[in-house]
C-alpha cells in the first residue's frame, strides 16, 4: 500500500469559469437555523404550522436554486395539501417537516428520469416501497432532486454543463450521486432530504457537503422497483441531515413502519454509549492512491479525540479486502449500465431513447459487454462478499475508522459529464477508495463531518461496523457530535454568522 502523500492534487486544479462563493438559505422565517427535529418539534408544540413551515422551504430552495441547481421537478401545489391536511395527533417524528426525494425512486404523479436525457419524464404510477417508508415518517416533499445519469458517478455533473454545486463554495462538487439533496440540506433550504447509496452515493455527499449520512446495512430499509431486482443488492436507501439526532430518528421511524426480519432492531438511538469501543483506524485504502494530506490530518485528529474520549484506538489497522473486489465491483457497475441501456425499454417506459444516453454510461456498457464472460465469477464472489466481510472484519475492532473518500472534494469538471470515459473511471477510482466495500458487504457506514480544508470546506470521516451494528455508529457519532460540534452539519452552519467548520486538533 502506498503511503506517499506528496503526489500533485488534480482534483483541486481544475478550473471553469466560475466564481466560487457560498450559499446559505438560512434565514429569520418558520423554519429558522433548526434541524428536522426542532422543526417538528415547532409543529407539533403549534408554534409553527406545518404550513407554514413548508411556504419557508418552498421560498428559500427558490431563492437557492438557481445558484446550486439542485432540483429537478418541484411538487409544491401537492406539498401545499399535504400540508394544510397534516393529520392531527400523529405520531410520526416530521409529521409536516419539508424534505425533498432524490429523483432515481418511483414517487406517484412524479417523473423519474435517473438523472438521464434518454428516460421519459413520465410521471410515476405508485410510490415505491421506500418512498412509502419515508412518507410515513411524517416529511412533505416539495421537489425532487438531482442526480447524475443513473448514479453512477460520485459527482452530480450531467453533460452539456449543467452541474449541482457545493453550497460550501459553488466551484466545488456537491458529491453524488445523491448531490441534490445535500445541497438542498447543507444550504439550509430543507433540514432533511432522501438519498440512496450503491457506492457511497449518501457518504459522497455528505463528505462534501457538511453533513450526517449513513448508509445502512443491507435490508434495514425498503428497496425500490428500480433495485429490488438487482443481482446483488448494493444500493440502500436513507437521508442526509445536519444532525446526528435526525438521522437517528429517521431510522427509528423507518424501524417501525416495517422492522427487518433478518436484522437485530435499532430502536430510537438518543445519545452516547457508555461502553468504551475499539476502533481500527486505516488511513490509506487498499484499493486507491494514498490519502490526500489534508484528508489525512481530519482521520488522524479523529482518532486523537477518541483516545481521549477513552476509546481504544489501533492506528495500524488494516481491513483486508481481496485483491479481486475492485475489478469485481467495477464489472458489476458496468454490467447494471449495459441492463440500463440495453433493456431501457423495458426497464423505463416506451418514452426511452438510447441515442441520448451520456458518455460515462455508455463506455461503462461497452466495458461490460468486453467482459461478460467474467459474469458469472464476478457475480458469485460479490453475493459471497457479505459472509466473507465477517470473516475479514478486524476481530480486534468493534468499529473501524477511515477517510470517507481519499481526497477533498474536487472543483466542479473534475468528473464532468462531459468527460472522456477512461479519464473519467481513472478519477473516480481514486477518490472512491473507501465506500464501496460497504455496499458489497452490506455492513453500515456513516460519514461525519469532522475535518475541513485549509480554505474551510468539509472533509468527511467515516465510522464502520459489522452488519446490523447501526446502533454502535449512531451512539459514537453522538458522542463525537457532543465533543467536537459538526458545526459543518449542524442547525446554521452555513448562516452568515457562522461560516467556519469545527476543526479538530
Amino acid at each position: 500500500m502506498s503511503t506517499d502523500t506528496s503526489r500533485p492534487a488534480p482534483y483541486d486544479e481544475v478550473r471553469e469559469d466560475h466564481e466560487s462563493t457560498r450559499v446559505s438559505a438560512f434565514a429569520d422565517d418558520a423554519l429558522g437555523d433548526l434541524d428536522a427535529t426542532g422543526v417538528a418539534e415547532e409543529i407539533r408544540a403549534g408554534r409553527i404550522s406545518a404550513s407554514e413551515a413548508v411556504e419557508a422551504a418552498i421560498a428559500r430552495v427558490a431563492a437557492v436554486d438557481p445558484a446550486l441547481g439542485a432540483t429537478t421537478v418541484d411538487d409544491v401545489d401537492r406539498a401545499r395539501r399535504r400540508a394544510a391536511h397534516l393529520p392531527k395527533g400523529t405520531d410520526a417524528p416530521f409529521a409536516g417537516v419539508p424534505s425533498a426525494i432524490k429523483d432515481n425512486v418511483s414517487v406517484a404523479g412524479m417523473p423519474m428520469t435517473q438523472g438521464s436525457d434518454a428516460l421519459p419524464a413520465t410521471p410515476g404510477t405508485a410510490d415505491g416501497a421506500f418512498v412509502r417508508q419515508f412518507l410515513s415518517s411524517g416529511v412533505i416533499p416539495v421537489a425532487t432532486t438531482t442526480c447524475p445519469p443513473f448514479g453512477w458517478t460520485a459527482t452530480t455533473e450531467r453533460p452539456g454543463g449543467r452541474v449541482t454545486r457545493n453550497p460550501w463554495a459553488t466551484g466545488y462538487s456537491s458529491g453524488g450521486s445523491s448531490g441534490g439533496s445535500a445541497a438542498l440540506v447543507a444550504s439550509g433550504a430543507l433540514p432533511i432530504a432522501h438519498g440512496n447509496d450503491g457506492g457511497g452515493s449518501i457518504r459522497i455527499p455528505a463528505a462534501a457537503c457538511g453533513l450526517v449520512g449513513l448508509k445502512t446495512s443491507r435490508g434495514r430499509f425498503l428497496g425500490d422497483p428500480t433495485t429490488d431486482q438487482l443481482p446483488v443488492g448494493i444500493v440502500v436507501n436513507g437521508v442526509l441531515t445536519r444532525t446526528v439526532r435526525d438521522t437517528a430518528a429517521f431510522l427509528a421511524s423507518a424501524e417501525r413502519y416495517q422492522p427487518s426480519r433478518k436484522l437485530p432492531p435499532v430502536g430510537l438511538v438518543e445519545g452516547p454509549g457508555a461502553r468504551r469501543l475499539r476502533v481500527g483506524m486505516m488511513v490509506d485504502s487498499p484499493l486507491a492512491p494514498a490519502t490526500d494530506p489534508q484528508t489525512r490530518d481530519a482521520v488522524e485528529a479523529v482518532g486523537r479525540l477518541l483516545d481521549g474520549l477513552g476509546h481504544d484506538v489501533d492506528p495500524d489497522t488494516t481491513v483486508p479486502v481481496p485483491e479481486f473486489f475492485k475489478t469485481d465491483f467495477q464489472d458489476y457497475w458496468s454490467l447494471l449500465a449495459l441492463a440500463s441501456s440495453a433493456q431501457g425499454s423495458k426497464l423505463y417506459g416506451d418514452g426511452f431513447d438510447a441515442a441520448r444516453l451520456d458518455k460515462f454510461t455508455l463506455g461503462l456498457a461497452a466495458r461490460a459487454k468486453r467482459r461478460l464472460h467474467r459474469a458469472p465469477l464476478y457475480l458469485a464472489r460479490l453475493g459471497l462478499s457479505g459472509v466473507a466481510s465477517e470473516r475479514l472484519f478486524p476481530a480486534e475492532a468493534d468499529v473501524v475508522l477511515t477517510p470517507t473518500l481519499v481526497h477533498t472534494t474536487p472543483r466542479i469538471g473534475y468528473l464532468s459529464g462531459d468527460l472522456d470515459f477512461d479519464t473519467h473511471l481513472a478519477r473516480l477510482l481514486d477518490y472512491v477508495g473507501f465506500t464501496p466495500v460497504h455496499n458489497a458487504n452490506g455492513q453500515p457506514s456513516i460519514s461525519l463531518p469532522l475535518g475541513r480544508t485549509d480554505d474551510g470546506r468539509p472533509i468527511g470521516v467515516m465510522l464502520s461496523a459489522r452488519r446490523g451494528q447501526e446502533r454502535l455508529l449512531l451512539e459514537l457519532a453522538f458522542e463525537l457530535e457532543a465533543a467536537a460540534p459538526l458545526r459543518g452539519s449542524g442547525p446554521g452552519a452555513l448562516a452568515p454568522q457562522d461560516g467556519a467548520f469545527a476543526r479538530l486538533g
